[in-house]
């Protein structure tokens, strides 16, 4: 008997170790997969970088660098999806069984006496369940949506509020918001209805094999309705196209990524009361658009507002320029916690960190020291150049690599058709009603490049790919990844010949009396505060006012100004040859050198 209960107690102990040793080597094995996906990535963006080098060096212009990553993405994507064999792991089907609740974040299961933990990854459909024995790689290199939201996201919406023109943008502000907001609308319900339309003729003909909503489609109309003429908008850039086009295109494309994630969020948040909860109701309409207004606006403050504290940060703490190191990273910090703020408090990061990129670039960059203005800018390009091309490697890669797409022929031809249809119904009316109000009209050819040039991009890949649950999102995730190919490839591509065949060039910009109206108030009262640029607030606040302007107002702006008005007396009196600029041009080249705008 002894010897028995020996023998089982030496088996148990047996069992232990090698449960033990199944569990290390199944981590290594994790571990050792997840670095070949991470330098697979690498790999791909190298080889871009080397790509667009030799492009810029013999000026090809036909291709774009996202595209290319797009093309190395698909390239390896064929590669782990047929070039590697199918691997299977060992896993179990446990008993069926219900919950009231709906199926638990964390499992633990009991096995042998082991409590192992198990957390909720999403449904699995019965028509899927054999892919989950498919290649263990194909599965690894799926990254997590969240990663695309918070981490690669981030700086490239910062980048493009950090390094916009402000001039540019608002000269034309009364127009960039009317196409982000009205046209971006328009196009969502456009889409959607037509979509709509379209389901239900896959319905009359059997095509259809589950649930597809007018929700759902008004869904797809809101993230397909997200612009990114990245492509665009560096063929202006290189050849030094029209500026007003520029910024109209620029300054839409910015804001309306930040329209189209809120306008999803509240599309999800529509929840009509009654028997169908996915058909109109007026109630849960207005519902909507005031958690539209609502999330928006709560965005734009909390944005606003931290870049305000970073100004008031290196405002106060002069001493901050000492340390370059110190104040660069401090400005990274405060800026990548914006977008995190915004989402844990239930708004949008993407809104908050656009417009805390915007004051940053206004404000706090003034009071950055020469080293850490460049630092940042260069720190924030070089994330946004490695996050972009990164999310459209990734693209090219998840057309083989995702493993639940759903083809579908008239949905994804529907598609197509409804993009151009919504992007026409959006430019052309809208521009009739902005040239009623503008002195310098957009011309007919501006139009027909806006209406060219609404490639999809980025965010709408990053929309779509956030949630892949269900049947419906499914098939917009595989549309949306053949649309975005598509007119970055054929758009993209033929910007060049657009533009000469459009005959746009470099034309006179146009002042617009709201831009006048808040530059001389930024520029008067809001940078003396907030940055040491600018002029004194004694000299711009009325006399009355003048123990509190002296409180507000920084020794480095008097001593700013001081040096700027002998700097400025000293360049308009010397004489200067013939084709030198002189008199007032001297004088407002000599004031733009010294003060950063």
């Amino acid at each position: 008997m002894w010897i028995l209960l020996s023998s089982l107690s030496g088996l148990k102990a047996d069992d232990d170790v090698m449960e033990e040793l199944a569990t290390e080597k199944e981590a290594e094995e994790s571990h050792r997969q997840d670095s070949v996906n991470l330098l697979t990535f690498i790999l791909l963006l190298t080889l871009t970088i080397l790509t667009i080098w030799l492009f810029k060096h013999r000026r090809v212009r036909f291709l774009h660098e996202t595209g290319l990553a797009m093309i190395y993405g698909l390239l390896v994507g064929v590669i782990l999806r047929y070039g590697i064999p199918a691997t299977s792991y060992h896993h179990k089907t446990p008993p069926s069984c219900s919950l009231k609740e709906g199926p638990a974040s964390t499992l633990l299961l009991n096995v042998s006496g082991k409590f192992f933990e198990y957390t909720l990854k999403g449904e699995i459909n019965s028509r899927e369940i054999h892919n989950v024995e498919q290649n263990d790689m194909l599965r690894k290199v799926t990254f997590d949506p969240e990663v695309f939201f918070n981490i690669l996201l981030p700086p490239i919406i910062f980048h493009a509020g950090y390094s916009l023109k402000k001039r540019h943008f608002f000269r034309n502000l009364g127009s960039i918001i009317t196409y982000a907001f009205l046209g971006t609308a328009i196009s969502c319900f456009v889409i959607g209805n037509l979509m709509y339309g379209v389901v239900k003729l896959m319905q009359v003909v059997g095509q259809l094999t589950d649930k597809f909503y007018y929700t759902d489609c008004l869904f797809f109309g809101a993230i397909i309705s997200a612009t990114d003429p990245v492509t665009v908008l560096a063929i202006f850039n290189e050849l030094h196209a029209d500026g007003d086009l520029y910024a109209l295109l620029f300054g839409e494309s910015v804001m309306n990524d930040a329209v189209a994630i809120v306008l999803s969020s509240s599309i999800v948040a529509y929840q009509p009361s009654g028997a169908n909860t996915h058909m109109f109701d007026a109630s849960a309409f207005f519902k909507s658009v005031g958690v539209f207004l609502g999330i928006f606006s709560g965005s734009f403050l909390m944005g606003a507002a931290t870049g305000v504290v970073t100004a008031l940060i290196s405002f106060s703490f002069t001493k901050l320029h000492c340390f370059p190191l110190l104040e660069t990273a401090l400005f990274f910090l405060m800026s990548w916690s914006t977008f995190l703020l915004a989402e844990a408090c239930g708004f949008t990061g993407v809104v908050a960190v656009l417009f805390c990129g915007i004051t940053q670039a206004h404000y706090t960059y003034n009071n950055l020291s020469e080293e850490s203005t460049k630092r940042t800018k260069q720190l924030f390009e070089v994330l946004h150049f490695l996050a972009e091309n990164f999310i459209f490697s990734y693209m090219g890669l998840a057309l083989f690599t995702f493993q639940n797409h759903i083809f579908s022929p008239i949905f994804i031809i529907g598609a197509f058709m409804a993009i151009f249809i919504g992007r026409a119904l959006n430019i052309y009316p809208l521009s009739f009603l902005l040239n009623l109000g503008r002195r310098h009209k957009i011309k007919g050819n501006f139009q027909h490049m806006m209406m060219f040039a609404g490639l999809r991009g980025a965010m709408a890949f990053a929309l779509a790919i956030r949630d892949t649950a269900t049947y419906a999102r499914q098939m917009m995730f595989t549309t949306t990844l053949l649309i975005v190919f598509f007119t970055v490839w054929v758009f993209g591509g033929g910007t060049t010949p657009m533009l000469s065949w459009l005959h746009i060039s470099k034309t006179k910009q146009e002042s617009a009396w709201l831009f006048r109206l808040w530059y001389t108030f930024d520029h008067n009262y809001l940078k003396p505060i907030l940055t040491h640029s600018g002029p004194p607030l004694t000299s711009t606040l009325p006399s009355y006012c003048g123990p509190l302007a002296s409180c507000l107002t920084s020794p480095q702006a008097y001593e700013v100004s001081v040096h700027m008005h002998k700097h400025k007396n000293t360049a308009c009196s010397n004489k200067t040859n013939s084709d030198a600029p002189t008199g007032p041009a001297m004088c407002e080249k000599s004031m733009f050198m010294l003060q950063k705008l």
